[in-house]
């Protein structure tokens, strides 16, 4: 009996040395694995894009930005073939031939073998002036996408700023789950003392709860601007980067709202510029349609019988475009040109006036939506915060509810969370008023 004893106490301690041995590699094994996992973690840390670099990124790889160049590349290909000539006709055939049956009374009255050649020369003053024309629809096309551009920044702007407050909020919720953390733990110590109510553990549980899906739910918004900025940028939408969650929004007042400067900076107003001085080209080269054209024709007949010599015809002719039943259309597409282009003017001015009244109220508008925000950080936070903490120290000492306190710590929760919606509809302010600045 006291052999089968020492024997099951060395067969315990054996039992026990090798658990230790176990034990040990687990913790090594876990060790280099939480190792790995860090490096691996720190290899595929996604990125920081700054704002700028975004905006840069969508500029260059934007593909819809790129059809536009594409356009404007045409145009310029179409202008250049715009100054071709057209290709010569070539014939051949017989000239003052008899009929079959007919008599012939001589070797002459055999007719001719006949080598034509016919070249059409337009006036090159009328090709230029179509060539400046086609072109000059190409920078339209890039006036076009500087708007588009414009439009595509502005929608980085809002997603950008709306992830820097989604970020904000999870970070006040995370610092505010702490504190109902700590009333959570205090119910739970005083509930077996009866010194506090089982709802007061369920109620605490339940806010945490709600709390953590206010989290989710601002990483649901998130991910999805993250997916959004991805497509703008033609990344896959599931790339993962982040963003420079330090950086504020500034308003910059523009320097002055007088309309020469407006139409320097719009480009809406650039692209009229351009449809303006396109349609001014076009007149320029319908006035050109008033310039005749050339045509030259060569002519070589070979005689099929003997006794004529070989013969040939030179001829040039030129068009007459002044007559009055030709010069009623160009004459007709001038006027009709010009309206248009007087009309386009009176169009820029109306917009640049509207867009001077518009800048005015925006500006007015955003600073006191500033005022606002300022009012309610500086004056209203630290009332509310105050007051939870007050009541948390009376809580503490079991001076007051649960209830009171929690009631604080939803109107502190309720306040900085409509401080970052009003901060982010400023932010969008600010976006709409960059946005008609430079449309």
């Amino acid at each position: 009996m006291k052999y089968i004893t020492k024997y099951k106490h060395a067969e315990n301690l054996h039992a026990k040395t090798q658990s230790n041995r176990g034990a040990k590699r687990r913790t090594c094994f876990l060790m280099v694995a939480m190792s790995l996992m860090t490096y691996a973690a720190s290899a595929q840390q996604a990125p920081v894009l700054s704002l700028q670099s975004i905006l840069q990124r969508i500029d260059s790889n934007n593909v819809l930005l790129q059809s536009y160049g594409l356009k404007a590349e045409s145009y310029r290909h179409s202008a250049e073939a715009a100054t071709a000539w057209m290709a010569p006709m070539v014939g051949a055939g017989t000239f003052m031939t008899p009929y079959p049956g007919q008599m012939i009374m001589d070797d002459r009255d055999k007719g001719n073998l006949m080598l034509q050649l016919e070249q059409d020369i337009p006036n090159p003053a009328k090709l230029a002036a179509k060539k400046r024309y086609i072109a000059s629809q190409g920078n339209v096309e890039m006036a076009t996408r500087g708007i588009t551009l414009n439009e595509l920044k502005a929608q980085a702007k809002r997603l950008y700023y709306t992830w820097i407050v989604a970020q904000q909020k999870i970070r006040v919720l995370q610092e505010n789950e702490k504190i109902m953390q700590t009333m959570q733990k205090i119910e739970e110590v005083r509930f077996p003392y009866n010194q506090s109510q089982l709802s007061g553990v369920y109620k605490t549980t339940a806010k945490l709860e709600d709390n953590r899906n206010m989290i989710r739910m601002q990483e649901g918004t998130i991910a999805k601007a993250r997916s959004w900025l991805n497509s703008l940028m033609n990344a896959p939408g599931n790339q993962s980067f982040d963003i420079d969650t330090t950086y504020q929004p500034l308003f910059e007042q523009a320097s002055s709202y007088d309309t020469a400067s407006l139409a320097a900076v719009r480009q809406d107003v650039v692209k009229m510029n351009e449809s303006i001085r396109s349609m001014q080209l076009n007149v320029a080269a319908m006035k050109r349609d008033k310039k005749p054209d050339f045509r030259i024709r060569f002519d070589h007949m070979q005689p099929l019988g003997s006794g004529m010599p070989k013969a040939f015809s030179a001829m040039g002719m030129v068009s007459i475009p002044i007559v009055p039943w030709a010069s009623k259309m160009y004459k007709s597409g001038i006027k009709s040109m010009e309206y248009s282009v007087a009309a386009m003017e009176k169009e820029k001015a109306a917009m640049l006036q509207e867009t001077q009244g518009m800048l005015y109220g925006m500006q007015y508008e955003i600073r006191s939506m500033q005022q606002r925000i300022s009012a309610m950080e500086d004056k209203i936070v630290p009332a509310l915060r105050q007051t939870l903490d007050a009541g948390f120290l009376n809580y503490q000492e079991n001076k007051q509810s649960l209830s009171t306190v929690i009631d604080s710590w939803e109107a502190l929760t309720m306040m900085q969370s409509n401080i970052l919606d009003e901060k982010l509809k400023l932010y969008e302010m600010i976006v709409d008023y960059e946005k008609q600045l430079y449309r």
